[in-house]
Parts: structure tokens; C-alpha cells; sequence
């Protein structure tokens, strides 16, 4: 392994160590008084979750079926390129299926927050 690799390496695993202690610094900190939710927020923030979530992963599903669909054409037209379309095809499926992640994770925090 060259010098170089090295050192990218190290820099990305501190980087990552960082990322991962940042959260654990910050939800140490004692929960200053947090205002009480009333009662009428629980139920609307499981709605809230099971909406944003159907429509998320509805619309993702449309996405990734559409991604699918243009990248199977494409290496219709061009066989050649196929290593390539399908790389650019699967970079693309990760984003989209980061949204969902991400709707479900903001989902979980309006269910645990009230």
C-alpha cells in the first residue's frame, strides 16, 4: 500500500470516529427543561410519521422503478456503455433510497418524541 492510500485511509477512519463521537457529545448534555408536549401532539405525530412515511417510500419506490427502467433502455441502445450505465444506475438507487432512510429516521423522531 503506498504512502498516499495510508494516509487517506487514517484520514477517513478519524473522520469517521468523528462523526460517530459528535452524537455522544452532544446527548450527554442533561435535558434542560424540555417543554411538555400537550396531549393533542402524540396522536398527530404518529400520523404525521405513517403519512410522511407512505409517501416517501411511495415515491421512492416510483423512483427507483423509473432509474431501473432508463437504465435498462439505455443498455438497450448502447450494450457497450452497460458497466458504466450500471454504475451510474446504482449510485442513483442509493441517493434515492437515502430519502427514505431518511424520512424513516425523522418518522422515529416524531414517534419517540412524544
Amino acid at each position: 500500500m503506498t504512502e498516499a492510500a495510508t494516509f487517506v485511509r487514517r484520514v477517513l477512519t478519524l473522520g469517521g470516529l468523528a462523526v460517530l463521537g459528535c452524537p455522544g457529545v452532544a446527548l450527554a448534555q442533561a435535558a434542560a427543561a424540555a417543554p411538555e408536549a400537550s396531549k393533542w401532539n402524540a396522536p398527530f405525530g404518529f400520523i404525521a410519521a405513517g403519512i410522511g412515511l407512505g409517501i416517501a417510500a411511495g415515491l421512492c419506490g416510483l423512483g427507483q422503478g423509473r432509474a431501473a427502467a432508463a437504465a435498462v433502455e439505455a443498455t438497450a441502445r448502447q450494450p457497450g456503455m452497460q458497466g458504466r450505465i450500471f454504475t451510474s444506475m446504482l449510485l442513483g438507487l442509493a441517493f434515492i433510497e437515502s430519502l427514505a432512510l431518511y424520512m424513516f429516521v425523522i418518522a422515529i423522531i416524531l414517534v419517540l418524541k412524544f
